[in-house]
């Protein structure tokens, strides 16, 4: 299997890049896995069962979220690392800055895992290592037609 992708093209009027063709992740609703299917292919293979693993995930979720609480970073080996980001609005000076008036958003910012690929200097998203993709079937755009003129579309 790979991720699909479909083209888009950029109708941006005044876009330097309008007419340009681009591709993008695209996912069906098959494409979707729940957490009970997740958690019945790890059942498959391991020695736990399917309701012990979905306690599992549900545990190590609580505790995600319990440390992000507490302030904490959370790093996960291969995966990546969570931690709260904060969107504020500014103060005049460093005496007037409150966080209960300030502090307007929090967010999750995930750092995904990487390392350097063995045969060049760049690093690999581990959780992307060996993914290939592939055009979408469900759809057809006809790449040899002319691609539009941006000054005269």
């Amino acid at each position: 299997m790979a991720v699909k992708y479909k083209l888009y093209q950029n109708t941006r009027q005044g876009s330097d890049q309008y007419g340009l063709w681009y591709a993008r992740a695209a996912y069906d609703k098959s494409d979707e896995i729940s957490t009970n299917e997740l958690c019945r292919q790890i059942s498959a293979a391991t020695t736990l069962t399917p309701t012990d693993v979905k306690a599992c995930v549900a545990s190590f979720l609580y505790y995600i979220n319990e440390n992000l609480r507490g302030g904490k970073k959370v790093k996960l080996d291969t995966l990546g690392t969570f931690k709260v980001g904060i969107r504020t609005a500014p103060a005049k000076t460093a005496k007037e800055f409150s966080a209960n008036t300030n502090v307007k958003g929090m967010r999750i910012l995930f750092m995904p895992a990487s390392s350097e690929n063995s045969t060049t200097t760049n690093r690999v998203k581990g959780l992307l290592e060996g993914i290939k993709v592939v055009e979408h079937s469900q759809y057809h755009v006809d790449k040899s037609d002319p691609q539009p003129d941006p000054v005269n579309p």
